[in-house]
């Protein structure tokens, strides 16, 4: 298992990568760890992160 501890000042950019339809999320600055997801695999994720929001009680309109 690898774990990254996302916190409020981690820099989290995201970079697309159309001629290999995917997105890489890249955590970090000079060695950063990266997310690499399918296109149809975005809204799978999106969805995994709105319900643990939902689940901690994360209000606002983040989830719309």
């Amino acid at each position: 298992m690898v774990r990254l501890h996302v916190t409020d000042d981690l820099p989290i950019r995201a970079y697309p990568v159309a001629f290999e339809d995917r997105v890489e999320i890249r955590f970090g600055k000079a060695f950063p760890a990266v997310l690499v997801v399918e296109r149809d695999s975005v809204n799978r994720l999106r969805s995994a992160l709105k319900q643990g929001g939902v689940a901690l009680g994360v209000e606002g309109d983040e989830w719309e």
